[in-house]
């Protein structure tokens, strides 16, 4: 199995996967699932010609775990080391949801001259938490919950969590239950402090400063149905930040479109990727 040893700690080995040839698109997932969430799209991907590279974040996944850098400026650090590690040129980052804050802190560290272009999905750029200037935002109070039942009983709470993520209800079976026991699982083998310190990073980081670095071409693709990550905190403020972007909304979807509208989603990346 391919793995990327940190150049920086050596007790620290980042899992991938490396598909096809052509131009090289990385897929960065969201919290608190590994690379595997990509599953619906790296096939499409991968007929349309692309070299597919999809990575476990540390501490998620077959990554090892560490005690620190999970601030967005240290996971944006794994992201450069995969790609000096492996030779990328010319790359296409896709961020889902927490992922989308590695795609600008990349940016922003690291500059655009070896980027294409970019996309964000789900993504919770710019701000989740809800403040006097960002009023849609996600309140304190609920971010405190999410905290406190990490730590107190995490396994009961991602049960619950990936309910949410797909907006399954009572009369809502958006996805089968075998979809969220297997996200269940790969949610629950990630490591406690990986988990709890990603969690204050995409809820305490204010990217709204960070959107003019975003000079690429980017897809926005949010759902007006998102009850994790609201689409007027996100989706809306990126499109109104981020200069070259092409905003596309799916009507009635969930946080987590990349299963429950997979088809539309890949329809709209197929176009995003093969139109000038």
């Amino acid at each position: 199995m391919p793995f990327i040893t940190k150049q920086d700690d050596s007790n620290v080995q980042l899992y991938y996967e490396d598909f096809g040839s052509g131009q090289p698109i990385i897929l960065i997932h969201g919290w608190p699932l590994s690379g595997k969430s990509w599953e619906m799209q790296i096939p499409v991907l991968l007929n349309l010609g692309y070299r597919v590279i999809s990575y476990d974040r540390k501490g998620f996944g077959k990554s090892s775990p560490s005690l620190d850098g999970y601030d967005y400026d240290g996971l944006a650090k794994d992201l450069h080391e995969i790609i000096t590690q492996l030779e990328l040129k010319n790359v296409i980052l896709f961020g889902f949801s927490m992922g989308g804050g590695e795609v600008v802190r990349y940016l922003t560290n690291y500059g655009s001259a070896n980027v294409d272009k970019v996309a964000l999905i789900s993504s919770i750029i710019p701000l989740v938490k809800q403040k006097d200037d960002n009023p849609d935002g996600v309140p304190q109070e609920k971010l405190d919950e999410i905290m406190q039942a990490l730590k107190t009983d995490r396994i009961t709470f991602l049960e619950s969590f990936h309910k949410d993520f797909y907006n399954v209800g009572l009369l809502s079976k958006t996805v089968s239950q075998k979809q969220l026991d297997y996200d269940w699982a790969i949610a629950s083998f990630a490591n406690p402090i990986a988990t709890i310190k990603c969690a204050e990073s995409w809820a305490n980081t204010d990217f709204r400063p960070e959107l003019k670095n975003v000079t690429v071409k980017t897809l926005i693709v949010h759902g007006d149905s998102d009850n994790i990550v609201p689409i007027d905190t996100a989706g809306k403020q990126a499109a109104k930040g981020i200069i070259n972007n092409d905003f596309m909304i799916i009507e009635g979807a969930p946080h987590g479109l990349n299963i429950t509208h997979a088809e539309e989603l890949n329809a709209i990346i197929s176009r995003f990727l093969t139109t000038q």
